[in-house]
């Protein structure tokens, strides 16, 4: 994020020349981005089994109450805290077409839950590996088809902004569908010729250093194209991230909330919260520049979702570990 900032604010005709590479004339689909995206989400789409779905009826409760706050409350609330701060508390301080855009950014974040870095936070709380790729399956075959009307929906309610569903559409299917996709075939494919012990265990680790490579270089080329809204807008970056700290945790305590209630085994319970806390963002900030371009407003809020997502999300960790106790062992 430091060496992105930096980069746009000593190299700012270089950042400017790879802003420009665009699919087409006007398209806002940026070509290393689309690239390097795709290079993080294919490995991560080989992960998902969607066999393993086939056994969640015996523990349904968990994945229903993940897949009730996630489509249900966390981009609806989202939309409200949005409207609130940004066109009612904050809007003497950054002014209405500012506020829109804000208000788009927060959405589109909301919309997207978290495919990738979910299985780091279930780690960080000794979370079912198997349950938690259930839930991130389910979460990718709904974003298929939930994603791009929720948006435009929401966008379009709380804010004066018009989404253009077809580039909305066409991001969905460059980022959602084709990796997903590609990911499902070559898994069926490679399990089949060389076994599911081979693909484990030499396969998937062989792409684990592209797959991390591309987040860093897609986090310092984002931040680079951010750097004068980062710095010339630091107050605004502050502002901005106070709806989506309160949504964050609003989300997780929900969910850790019904969890308990319905008497969910912690190791459901926790990567359920941190699902429903956590964030796609590589899917938000690819979209916003699509929707929006790069240094649009919508860019720069789903990228303070990046910024405080680390440390929101290790909190959250360390509350679910420290409240083991409260939710019955695992059968």
């Amino acid at each position: 994020m430091g060496l992105g900032v930096l980069l746009g604010k000593s190299l700012p005709g270089l950042v400017s020349a790879v802003r420009e590479m665009e699919f087409g004339a006007a398209s806002h689909i940026n070509v290393p981005i689309a690239v390097l995206i795709w290079l993080m989400i294919y490995p991560m789409m080989l992960k998902v089994d969607f066999a393993s779905v086939l056994g969640v009826g015996k523990r349904p409760e968990g994945l229903l109450i993940t897949l009730f706050v996630n489509w249900l409350v966390k981009p609806f609330s989202m939309a409200l805290l949005g409207w609130l701060f940004f066109k009612r508390l904050f809007l003497p301080l950054i002014g209405a077409p500012l506020a829109d855009q804000y208000i788009a950014g927060v959405i589109i974040l909301a919309a997207a839950p978290c495919t990738a870095m979910v299985f780091v936070w279930s780690y960080l709380t000794d979370g079912d590996p198997a349950y938690t790729l259930v839930q991130v399956s389910l979460n990718d075959l709904i974003m298929l088809f939930a994603f791009a009307p929720i948006v435009t929906l929401l966008v379009s309610g709380a804010s004066a902004l018009t989404v253009p569903f077809i580039v909305l559409l066409y991001a969905v299917i460059l980022f959602i569908v084709i990796p997903l996709a590609a990911g499902s075939l070559t898994r069926v494919w490679l399990v089949r010729a060389r076994g599911l012990e081979w693909f484990e265990k030499t396969f998937l680790p062989a792409l684990h250093p592209i797959s991390i490579l591309a987040l860093l270089t897609t986090l310092v080329i984002v931040f680079a194209f951010q750097a004068d809204n980062l710095t010339n807008r630091f107050f605004h970056v502050i502002l901005i991230a106070v709806p989506i700290l309160i949504q964050v945790y609003f989300n997780s305590w929900l969910v850790y909330g019904l969890m308990r209630r319905f008497r969910a085994p912690h190791n459901v319970a926790a990567p359920g919260a941190l699902i429903g806390a956590s964030n796609f963002f590589e899917l938000a900030v690819a979209t916003a520049i699509a929707l929006f371009g790069a240094e649009s407003g919508a860019a720069l809020a789903t990228v303070v979702g990046v910024l405080v997502e680390v440390p929101v999300m290790l909190s959250v960790c360390s509350f679910c570990n420290r409240t083991r106790h409260w939710f019955p062992q695992a059968a």
